[in-house]
């Protein structure tokens, strides 16, 4: 049995040809390569060699690891014949990454060619081994046209890499942590598009709302469906223009239900959430994930009666107790972390979220009810919310803010917000929830719209 202190002294024996030789099964063999951990500078890899053919994918994969790791050109030709017979696609792309890990220029020629891969994680892989060469026009020449490859992976890489544009000074640009006093703890009784015209860019760090559900409710008669999803497309098209790069988005919706109009014909079932998110992705937002909020109990009509009475199949129509929140991201060459480390340490530490955060994409939560509004967000959904994608003192804005619980949350996490609600009683009934305190520094404004022009106008 190899342990890894046999392996250890054959390592430093310098002769592990004569152990892999040893070994009469493919686990033992696997268990030495995956254990070989760093090799240092002039190490002798031949016995790799026989390895990167073996019948054995793991094997295969794992003995171009350790070729990776020598970083010696002397195995590109073996490497090179890998790319024509291999079929597994995580073993070639790992022989892409050794060759590009040898960083020699001789060997773009075979990057150049797996360009034309069709696996476009490979394509990427090539991508990466030729970026290192700096400065190469014929390399530019090479990659660019790639912004049109059929792959979203590969048009991204490219147009991060050489089209996107590099601003390396923020003189006259406000933080990325910053936003305008103007938008703090104000709510505006307005249409959201009517208001967000005077909202400027990115001065947003997130937004959570819950849509007005199509012809559900008194408040929110469309005139058909399609009129209904182009307005919610035109509000989170202005929502992506003044949300921070790389900043989130996230939307409570349902499929919704109207009932028949007579027993004789059909009620409709519209498929909300889903039919909502190709007009989301197509302005500028990333899809990042779906949470399920689950409902102890149903809080609609009891849609399984019938079949409980009759069993009868094609008659069965479960009740619902689920909900969607789909989260998006601002589309951004930037990662995350570029976001984090834009918050000072005082400040990351002090979002940093506590013990009991939820580990899966299911959150059970009871629902909330309000004898003035007939949807109201839970506290507890918006609290895991802005708590998880949010910073203190961000801005988190609520587009359909109905009875303000978005924003009652935000302020009690030590965050600003900024509302907006056409209804002029929910407008009303949030200014009687809103408890005055003239020693407060940032008391809630509420305003119209023309009082909030006049608020940023000057």
């Amino acid at each position: 049995m190899i342990t890894k202190e046999l392996l250890q002294t054959f390592k430093d024996k310098n002769d592990l040809a004569c152990l892999i030789e040893e070994q009469r099964d493919s686990g033992s063999i696997l268990f030495v390569l995956k254990n070989l951990g760093y090799l240092p500078k002039g190490f002798n890899g031949d016995f790799l060699i026989p390895l990167l053919s073996h019948e054995h994918h793991q094997i295969r994969l794992w003995s171009v690891k350790n070729v990776a790791k020598l970083k010696d050109n002397t195995f590109f030709i073996y490497l090179s014949k890998m790319l024509d017979s291999e079929t597994n696609t995580s073993v070639k792309r790992e022989v892409v990454s050794a060759i590009g890990r040898m960083r020699n220029p001789e060997n773009k020629e075979i990057l150049y060619k797996i360009l034309q891969d069709k696996d476009p994680k490979i394509v990427c892989q090539a991508i990466r081994a030729l970026l290192v060469f700096e400065k190469d026009k014929e390399l530019e020449r090479k990659l660019k046209p790639l912004v049109n490859h059929p792959n979203e992976m590969v048009r991204t890489v490219i147009y991060k890499e050489f089209f996107s544009v590099k601003d390396n000074s923020q003189k006259g640009h406000m933080a990325h942590t910053q936003t305008y006093d103007f938008l703090k703890n104000v709510v505006v009784n307005g249409d959201v598009i009517d208001v967000l015209k005077y909202v400027p860019n990115e001065s947003i760090h997130l937004t959570f709302t819950s849509p007005p559900y199509y012809n559900a409710r008194d408040y929110s008669i469309y005139p058909s469906y399609q009129a209904y999803l182009d307005f919610l497309e035109a509000v989170f098209k202005e929502v992506h223009r003044i949300t921070k790069e790389g900043r989130f988005l996230i939307v409570n919706t349902s499929p919704i239900i109207i009932p028949r109009i007579s027993r004789s014909h059909s009620s409709k079932r519209y498929p909300i959430p889903f039919d909502l998110h190709q007009y989301i992705v197509k302005n500028g937002w990333e899809f990042i994930d779906d949470i399920i909020w689950k409902k102890p109990d149903y809080s609609v009509k009891n849609r399984i009666g019938g079949f409980m009475q009759h069993r009868k199949p094609l008659m069965y129509k479960p009740n619902a107790v689920t909900e969607y929140l789909m989260v998006y991201r601002k589309s951004t060459t930037k990662l995350i972390d570029w976001n984090i480390r834009s918050y000072n340490k005082e400040c990351t530490e002090e979002s940093r979220v506590g013990e009991g955060y939820e580990k899966t994409n299911v959150w059970e939560i009871d629902p909330c009810f309000d004898k003035v509004h007939s949807a109201v967000f839970p506290v507890e959904l918006c609290k895991r919310v802005i708590q998880y994608y949010s910073f203190k003192d961000d801005l988190v804005f609520d587009p359909f803010a109905g009875s303000g619980t978005v924003g009652k949350t935000a302020k009690a996490l030590k965050r600003k917000f900024f509302l907006t609600e056409k209804e002029p009683t929910y407008f009303e009934y949030m200014k009687t929830k809103a408890k005055p305190n003239l020693l407060e520094e940032n008391r809630t404004k509420f305003l119209t719209l023309q009082e909030f022009i006049n608020y940023i106008l000057p």
